[in-house]
């Protein structure tokens, strides 16, 4: 932790204070003795002049090393003051900027993920089946679909279910019927990411919803991508449903928020965070709050940062970046780090 720094500047302070102690003690006792051995001097007379002039240097001396002791002291505490100043601020510079990069890297990792999510949902909207079966719902094609929907979950495992949507937003396959058997001739008409799906202008467009629990998939979080599908599957075709995928949020975000880089003096100091444009926590290292709670972030308008509270605590945070042609939904990734005790 950089507050060991400081730490080891104190340390060092400490030993000297304490060896100065020692030596004002020192030069104490040997000043008592020099003004005993003078007061035996003027005793001994005449025979006792040389010793009385040693006496009186011992005691210069001791008052000579007594004083530089004193500004030594002064000079060293003064020092320290400053010192600590100045590395309290540099140490809260640089952990600033170590957890703003870190911030940074954790919403860059979930950026490209969802990117990929992005690009599934774009060209699974082109397969032949899912034309197909908004373009003549017959039961053959509709089952057809369906089984190909499951070949495609079996690779792609970070997704719940691929739900097919006809021009009216009624469901006509999904790809776990046997998982989510409800799913086939329910109304997404009312669902923002089929309306927006439905609204897009060509086959390289594409809706996406927050992060929310659904109901249908048994109330998990997820991330919903969906693009229309087009007549003929053309990318400039009229739309005539839509393709849904539910990634499956709670298992990948964890992934990040707890694969951040700290070491093991950071861990119970640390918390990790990815919230929504409205800073709703959609994930967190310590599971607290998700979905449920908010973050007060102070961003003072800027993409990336990080400040500290009047406790120490120290927040970086950083707007999504994005990812090629995904320009991201507005959240920031956020590390809160308390300060070491």
């Amino acid at each position: 932790m950089p507050e060991n720094i400081l730490a080891l500047s104190k340390e060092v302070s400490d030993i000297a204070l304490k060896k100065m102690g020692e030596i004002r003690e020192v030069t104490g006792s040997t000043k008592i003795l020099a003004l005993n051995a003078l007061i035996e001097a003027t005793r001994a007379g005449e025979a006792g002049k040389g010793f009385a002039v040693v006496a009186n240097e011992v005691k210069s001396v001791s008052e000579r090393v007594n004083a530089i002791a004193g500004e030594l002291d002064k000079a060293l505490r003064s020092r320290v003051a400053q010192l600590d100043e100045l590395g309290g601020r540099l140490i809260a510079e640089l952990r600033g900027e170590r957890l703003t990069d870190l911030a940074l890297n954790m919403i860059d990792i979930i950026d490209r993920n969802l990117y990929e999510r992005s690009c599934d949902v774009r060209w699974w909207a082109t397969d032949s089946a899912v034309v197909d079966c908004v373009a003549d719902p017959s039961e053959e094609k509709r089952a057809y679909c369906s089984r190909r929907l499951g070949v495609i979950l079996s690779s792609y495992t970070v997704y719940l279910d691929l739900w097919v949507a006809d021009a009216t937003g009624k469901v006509v396959a999904n790809g776990r019927p046997d998982r989510y058997p409800g799913v086939v001739g329910r109304s997404v008409a009312n669902a923002a990411w089929f309306r927006d799906a439905m609204a897009t202008r060509d086959g390289t467009e594409f809706a996406v919803a927050d992060v929310q629990a659904s109901d249908a998939l048994g109330n998990r979080p997820v991330a919903t991508y969906a693009t229309a599908i087009r007549q003929g599957g053309e990318e400039r075709g009229a739309p005539i449903g839509v393709l849904g995928i539910f990634f499956d949020w709670e298992p990948q975000a964890r992934a990040v928020v707890e694969g951040v880089r700290l070491t093991s003096d950071e861990k119970p100091l640390t918390r990790c965070l990815l919230v929504d444009s409205r800073f709703r926590i959609i994930a967190a290292s310590d599971g607290r709050d998700v979905l449920t709670g908010s973050l007060h972030l102070d961003t003072r308008g800027k993409e990336r940062g990080n400040y500290s509270l009047p406790d120490g605590t120290v927040i970086g945070f950083a707007l999504t970046p994005g990812y090629e042609t995904y320009r991201g939904l507005g959240w920031y990734g956020v590390i809160v780090q308390k300060r070491a005790t």
